[in-house]
């Protein structure tokens, strides 16, 4: 619904991975949130997956994540989905289940899909952007535009693959930074690309 939501659903991403179970932060995390800085506990803690790429929109989000404990990716898919549920519904006084439907996840296993996922990942920014929200089908009117979107968009793996410290707590970025050692650049061309060439970019959706 806003900010302190977006930022509330980061700092579960962080919160929630971890092998220890969460406790109720709600309280916690209104008291000490710094919209630049949403509050992150400095404790040892043991990942369950790493999460190498993300985006939050208005009505879901995409993930790319790998396990680091077995079973790892549903216990922190259920730890998400429920705890910010908690949190949603304690704060505007709901009831009942958030997220509809159950958890669509894709395994990539082509180097093709490595090569474009945290671009396919990244570019669903757009959407909010008249001018590039036909992207997935590689009708782009302003590539400038678009690109400046992108970086104005900070609820995404974007801007810390930019090497612009966003939220930088939460991810890993060593294999996709192999993959795209200059991730601006390649965004640029690869904006430029779809607004010269039709593109279908929908298999993900």
């Amino acid at each position: 619904m806003d900010d302190r939501d977006r930022a509330r659903f980061i700092h579960d991403l962080y919160e929630f991975n971890d092998v220890t179970p969460a406790g109720n932060s709600y309280k916690l995390f209104q008291k000490n949130m710094d919209f630049g800085s949403p509050y992150f506990q400095q404790e040892p803690r043991e990942k369950i997956v790493d999460l190498h790429g993300w985006i939050l929109m208005d009505n879901h989000y995409h993930l790319i994540l790998s396990e680091k404990k077995e079973g790892g990716l549903v216990l922190f898919m259920r730890k998400i989905n429920i705890g910010y549920a908690k949190y949603f519904n304690e704060r505007y006084k709901r009831s009942g289940t958030l997220f509809q439907g159950k958890t669509k996840k894709i395994l990539l296993t082509r180097e093709a899909h490595l090569q474009y996922i945290l671009h396919y990942v990244h570019l669903n920014a757009l959407d909010y952007l008249p001018e590039a929200r036909n992207w997935r089908t590689g009708k782009i009117k302003n590539y400038h535009k678009a690109l400046q979107h992108l970086e104005r968009y900070r609820w995404s793996s974007y801007l810390d693959y930019c090497n612009i410290s966003n939220f930088p707590s939460i991810i890993t970025t060593g294999i996709f930074k192999r993959i795209h050692p200059d991730l601006k650049k390649e965004t640029a061309r690869y904006l430029r690309d779809m607004a010269t060439e039709r593109t279908d970019y929908s298999a993900f959706e």
